[in-house]
């Protein structure tokens, strides 16, 4: 038998297997994303029970299999079970495990994104703060750590440097933003607002215990909607359950 393995993580999908078992995919800060098997787990006298649920975050004990592991203990630091009784906060919730689960692979370095999804959803348990700016602060931090930020400094034609209240323009097919010079006869071009970008810059770059410190007025978030969720799309090729959701819900 294998060794038994330690993993610090957060759980992104509890799903039933057989009878009395659950398939859990863990999002770990040692392994990347796993898929573990919790035997017994849905006995109400399971110790597992509460565990394997969405949202479930500490340190999982496993052993590891072919291609799978089998979880055996877990020392659950927090449950977040405050998100569940809000329908909407759950919605957005169960989204940002989702994009995790699409962008998470076995065996890399995922401890950024693992910091992020908690910071995340603690941020969603805040009722001060607007759930629709965490979802664009997380979604375009998701695009940064995944290697596929668009270009926020530079314009993407001249890679002349844009400075902070400069006019520039936001380009999608480019990527990024664009001078006002590079940004003619291209059609999908809008310009975007000092306000918006600077936000954008700071969701980029800010350390991750300072990214859900910040708000903005209702006009600078509809253009960060904007934005952030048709870049996020177009860089995703998946339908999201509960994203859907939450485009009922608007």
């Amino acid at each position: 038998m294998s060794d038994l393995l330690k993993l610090t993580g957060i759980v992104l999908l509890a799903a039933p297997a057989g009878e009395y078992d659950k398939r859990v995919v863990i999002l770990t800060k040692e392994c990347g994303k796993i898929t573990a098997f919790a035997k017994g787990v849905r006995r109400q006298n399971s110790p597992l029970l509460a565990a394997a649920s969405p949202f479930a975050f500490g340190e999982f004990s496993c052993y590891e299999g072919r291609g799978t592991y089998r979880l055996v203990q877990a020392e659950i630091q927090q449950y977040f079970r405050e998100i569940t009784e809000d329908y909407e906060s759950a919605m957005y919730g169960f989204y940002f495990l989702e994009l995790a689960d699409y962008f998470g692979r076995e065996g890399t370095d995922e401890k950024e994104m693992m910091n992020l999804l908690y910071v995340t959803v603690k941020a969603l348990m805040n009722q001060q703060l607007d759930n629709r700016l965490i979802r664009c602060i997380y979604e375009l931090r998701t695009m940064v750590e995944q290697g596929l930020c668009p270009q926020l400094f530079q314009c993407t034609g001249c890679e002349k440097e844009i400075s902070d209240g400069e006019d520039c323009f936001f380009s999608q097919e480019m990527h990024g933003i664009l001078c006002i010079s590079c940004a003619l006869g291209k059609r999908d071009a809008r310009r975007i607002s000092p306000s918006a970008l600077y936000a954008m810059r700071y969701i980029a770059t800010a350390p991750m215990g300072r990214l859900y410190s910040f708000r903005v007025e209702p006009e600078v978030l509809l253009e960060l909607e904007q934005i952030i969720h048709l870049y996020t799309a177009r860089n995703t090729d998946r339908k999201f359950k509960s994203l859907q959701i939450l485009e009922v819900m608007k």
